[in-house]
């Protein structure tokens, strides 16, 4: 159900994609650290907390909107916030391309056919901890589903190989049904990691301090993305 706007692709539906996340980069000068990956990566992921969902602050509407002036790139904003709901308008109004909302927040099929209604394509999360039977009554209502692969709040931390069979529940669920779904992984992703979770199923790789922690995100990237197209 692709509703993205005329002008930003998503690209082709379960291609391998590496979506560089912003919470990794240097806030004090991140257009350019944006602009560093511009030609390779596939999204931009922005990550969202609002101190509450998560125990961390980080950006809002304001900032995707600075961005969206100097990126042509599909932007995946992931919403870890308790009230996702009184702000997807003005995600939408900044320039996200998709909206992404946590299942354990609750009120969850309004939520998805909002942020479908405002042009944008529709994504659900859960956490490390979730289950796989929490999302399964919404897959024919999402563009992406995003298995956390750590526990959100920070970046740089250690991926959770447990959740791969969440992962593989999801995927099976999406091949079943025949349904057009995105499958994303988000944390400690790199170029080990990255071979489990495509082998598992993911086709987006979020990737932070494994891109904007190195002398060459262009190439950690494309890294990245070799080595998922290997393990698929």
């Amino acid at each position: 159900m692709s509703t993205s706007r005329p002008g930003r692709d998503p690209g082709t539906l379960g291609a391998a994609k590496v979506a560089p996340s912003v919470l990794s980069a240097d806030f004090g000068n991140l257009s350019e650290a944006v602009g560093e990956v511009a030609s390779v990566a596939d999204w931009l992921h922005v990550d969202v907390m609002d101190g509450h969902f998560v125990p961390n602050l980080t950006i809002g509407p304001p900032v995707v909107a600075s961005l969206r002036r100097h990126s042509g790139l599909f932007f995946d904003c992931h919403l870890m916030m308790t009230e996702p709901g009184r702000y997807l308008e003005a995600f939408a109004d900044a320039g996200a391309d998709s909206l992404t909302v946590h299942v354990e927040v609750g009120d969850t099929e309004s939520l998805l056919s909002r942020i479908r209604r405002l042009g944008m394509r529709a994504g659900l999360a859960a956490n490390p901890d979730t289950p796989f039977s929490a999302i399964d009554g919404f897959l024919d209502q999402v563009d992406l589903v995003l298995c956390m692969t750590v526990f959100p709040g920070f970046g740089g931390q250690e991926f959770m190989g447990e959740v791969m069979d969440k992962v593989m529940d999801v995927r099976a669920a999406i091949e079943a049904r025949g349904l057009a779904c995105d499958l994303e992984v988000d944390g400690g992703i790199d170029e080990q990691t990255v071979r489990r979770a495509a082998r598992a199923g993911a086709n987006v790789f979020v990737a932070g301090s494994a891109v904007f922690g190195r002398s060459a995100p262009w190439e950690a990237v494309e890294a990245i993305r070799r080595s998922a197209l290997e393990a698929r």
